[in-house]
């Protein structure tokens, strides 16, 4: 009877340690990839997602709000971060260099991809979803469709300047439930670090400038019991303490949901 309970508990034990070891390992995240700049490749685990020659997700927005990666001048080279990479919105809009050197089909070139998503896998380190579009671009000529059926993959990636054409320009889209007293503003298209940590406005005549918050991704956002009129200017500031100022950005008559392209651009 002991030796009958005994065996049940060992089968019991056994079925509990097969089952919490299935799948693989969980990683913890790396430290934050930061305005460091420099030479050196670190290593990540990169796979792809959406379409196998598009931009990643289907309605071609993602984690950071934008909601036209397909075009220029991201042009699908897009990316989901994982947590060290995306920090929690604030690395929207950085730039990195990756490429592979396994399986065969590598070419061991870098492609420039664009952090426009956010993933939460912990499979490695460091972990970049790319667009499938982007995953080929890490291909040898013509062997992009063999790398995508590889599916997860060692890679070594860097992170870099961002640059755009000389007529790209910071960019804010007005929210949809924008009002005069709730400014919700999406920052797209910084060069340089390409990331923001913070944004606020000036109204026009006003010496002050008024910070809106972290919302989600790269919005931002203000509530104000005083309604908000413009013209406005934008200060923007990037994660390597540049400040940028876009006089008189977003006009008097502002609308909601809503493109206003400044004349201004990070270094």
């Amino acid at each position: 009877m002991a030796s009958s309970s005994l065996l049940l508990a060992c089968v019991v034990v056994a079925a509990m340690v097969s089952a919490v070891s299935c799948g693989p390992p969980k990683v913890p995240p790396g430290p934050n990839i930061t305005t460091s700049y420099g030479d050196k490749w670190l290593e990540a685990k990169a796979t792809w997602y959406g379409a196998p020659k598009g931009a990643g997700p289907k309605d071609n927005g993602g984690a950071c709000g934008y909601k036209d990666v397909d075009k220029a001048p991201f042009l699908g080279m897009n990316s989901c971060g994982n947590d060290p990479i995306f920090k929690d919105g604030k690395g929207c809009g950085s730039c990195f260099e990756i490429k592979c050197s396994k399986p065969e089909a590598c070419s061991d070139k870098p492609a420039l991809i664009h952090v426009t998503d956010m993933n939460d896998e912990p499979i490695a380190a460091y972990h970049f979803d790319l667009s499938g579009l982007a995953f080929g671009a890490m291909a040898k000529d013509g062997k992009d469709e063999e790398l995508r059926k590889a599916g997860i993959i060692d890679t070594q990636f860097r992170r870099v300047k961002c640059k755009y054409p000389a007529d790209t320009k910071i960019t804010f889209h007005i929210e949809k439930a924008s009002n005069p007293n709730y400014l919700a503003l999406l920052v797209k298209y910084v060069a340089g670090d390409g990331d923001v940590v913070e944004v606020e406005i000036k109204e026009k005549g006003s010496e002050e400038w008024k910070a809106l918050k972290e919302s989600w991704g790269a919005i931002w956002r203000i509530d104000t019991p005083k309604p908000l009129k413009g013209p406005f200017s934008v200060r923007v500031t990037t994660e390597g303490g540049e400040k940028i100022i876009a006089e008189d950005a977003i006009p008097d008559g502002w609308k909601a949901d809503s493109v206003y392209k400044s004349n201004v651009q990070a270094k």
